[in-house]
Parts: C-alpha cells; sequence; structure tokens
C-alpha cells in the first residue's frame, strides 16, 4: 500500500522526530478528521508499504533521518516558491530548500523527488514576470537533481479565504500565458510540467496533464509496477492516489496564507501545542471512546512485472 504523510500537513519540517518514532515503533495511529472517535491504525513495516509519498516544504530536519527510511520506497515532493514573509511567515529561505533539495535528491535520485511551485497567485507585488524570473532561477538550480515541476494556480478554498481575504483568482488568459512561458523555461532544464488540477488546458503546450502524484509515477519511482485497488479522487479534477494520510488538519507551523489544510493561526498554534513525539497519533493522545481499527493493508507490488528502466 502507499501511506502518504503530506496532504493535511508538513511531517518532515514539523514532527521529523515523531515520524522516526513511529518508524521504530512499526505502527501509527491516525484520527479520522470528520469522525474523531474512529481511529485507524497502520503497520509501517516495508513488508505491506510500498510507498511513503512527503510533501514538504523543509525537508532538512529529515535528512538526519534517511538510513531509516532505507528499507521503504519513497516519493517526495518539495514546495519552493517565490512568496517572501507577508505569505509564507515560517517557511526557510529559498537558498537553505534548494539546497535541502539538491541533498535530498543525491540520496533518493532524481526520480524520486519532484519539485512544486504552487500555488501561483499575481498581485501587484508577485506579477507574471516575477513568477518567470523566480521559476527560471530555481530550475536552473535543480536542474539534473529532478524532472518533474508540478504547477497550479491559487484556488479559493474557505480556509485560503479566510486567512488571504485579498487574494484574487488567476484568470484562464494568464493561466494560459504564464502556463506556456513556465512549460517552456521548464524543458530547457530537463523538468515536465506538470499541472495539479488544473485539467488538460496546458497539455497544448507539453505539459503533462495526468496528475502530479499518480500511480504512474510512484512506478517510476520504485521500478516497479503496482496493482491498486480502486480510488475515488476527493476532487474531480484530482487523478492522484492519495489515501492512507498520516497527518492532521491545522497543524502546520508554516502558516502560509494560501493553505486549504490550516485555519486560523490560534487555532493552529493550540493543535501544535498538542503533539507529543511519543505518541503514535500526530496530536494528542488516544482518549476514552476512542475506537481503533486496524487499516487492511497489503503489498500491492506487481513481483511478475518490473518498469523498463532507462
Amino acid at each position: 500500500m502507499i501511506i502518504n504523510t503530506g496532504q493535511r500537513t508538513d511531517i518532515p519540517a514539523f514532527y521529523s522526530s515523531w515520524f522516526v518514532n513511529r518508524l521504530r515503533a512499526g505502527f501509527v495511529l491516525v484520527r479520522n478528521p470528520y469522525n474523531p472517535q474512529s481511529v485507524t491504525r497502520y503497520r509501517l513495516s516495508p513488508d505491506v508499504v510500498d510507498v511513503i509519498g512527503f510533501c514538504t516544504k523543509n525537508p532538512a530536519p529529515m535528512l538526519p533521518y534517511m538510513p531509516l527510511l532505507k528499507p521503504y520506497h519513497q516519493f517526495w515532493y518539495v514546495t519552493i516558491t517565490p512568496y517572501g514573509r507577508e505569505i509564507e511567515p515560517y517557511a526557510p529561505s529559498k537558498k537553505a530548500v534548494l539546497e535541502s533539495f539538491r541533498r535530498l535528491s543525491g540520496m533518493v535520485g532524481a526520480d524520486c523527488i519532484g519539485w512544486r511551485y504552487d500555488p501561483i497567485l499575481l498581485s501587484d507585488a508577485y506579477p507574471a514576470e516575477r513568477h518567470l524570473k523566480a521559476f527560471e532561477y530555481m530550475a536552473g538550480a535543480l536542474c539534473g537533481y529532478t524532472h518533474t515541476v508540478v504547477i497550479s494556480f491559487i484556488d479559493l478554498y474557505e480556509k485560503t479565504r479566510q486567512n488571504f481575504p485579498e487574494v484574487q483568482p488567476v484568470s484562464r488568459k494568464d493561466r494560459l500565458t504564464l502556463g506556456e512561458a513556465l512549460v517552456r523555461i521548464a524543458g530547457k532544464y530537463g523538468m515536465t510540467v506538470r499541472p495539479c488540477a488544473e485539467g488538460d488546458e496546458l497539455a497544448a503546450f507539453g505539459a503533462d496533464c495526468s496528475g502530479c502524484m499518480t500511480v504512474a509515477m510512484y512506478e517510476q519511482a520504485i521500478g516497479q509496477h503496482l496493482k491498486v485497488p480502486a480510488y475515488a479522487p476527493a476532487r474531480r479534477q484530482c487523478a492522484c492516489y492519495l489515501g492512507g494520510d498520516i497527518g492532521a488538519y491545522n497543524s502546520c507551523g508554516h502558516l502560509c496564507r494560501y493553505c486549504y489544510a490550516n485555519g486560523d493561526p490560534a487555532t493552529v498554534r493550540k493543535v501544535m501545542a498538542q503533539h507529543d513525539p511519543e505518541s503514535p497519533l500526530l496530536i494528542g493522545h488516544l482518549m476514552p471512546g476512542d475506537q481503533v481499527h486496524e487499516a487492511v493493508q497489503e503489498s500491492w507490488l506487481d513481483p511478475q512485472l518490473m518498469l523498463d528502466m532507462p
């Protein structure tokens, strides 16, 4: 099966010690965000976990622990955007994340890591020209360290509207103009642009619109076919395979104003204060009335079929 860590929070950046403790313990407990008394227990054995997927703005805290991850196949996305503290208050410096990205790529391989340049928003402070300049600089810095860059244009989720009321959607005209230029720049540096939940409007320019965390991408990363069960994505536009997330909402300390997973900063700080690195749950502990059930887990590796690798 696939374990995901990054759709609800940034585990490598803020909870790496906890995650390492869970690897050593061999299991993790996950509270259902929509039915809090329902808790799922996942085994973290390489016998049943075929891939661990990470999404982070800061992989650096996890790098010292990478030897513990060697028994597992991995796929990483690292987000690096051009925004300053007024939008990403607690994200690390771009220079530091670019360096961490290169170090991580050297450990896992360029097929096992991608760059996320998203979400893209346009404003007086961040016009298209600034995006193109920043994107080219970052693409040059990551050339050879990844073959994939994911882009998306900002979606006005409820939490985004709450925390970033002045942000505006990006028009179709701007999406096409900017998207075409980003595809061209990425190609110069050996990268394919994969739009995230943007339909196929950039396909004509050479973007791969098949999804950004798909089964095919996992297979490319591990060099084997996966026989996955049917899966219904949470969003109609999304083609990614994102089941088995072990994170928790309202627990990411970056406090990016565009985030769909965080409420207001006061709520996030209150939730983060409940974190115990020794707990099997990311946030808090088991409570009276909690119902723990074992996840149905099995390896999806197809031992009969190996990918033809270049």
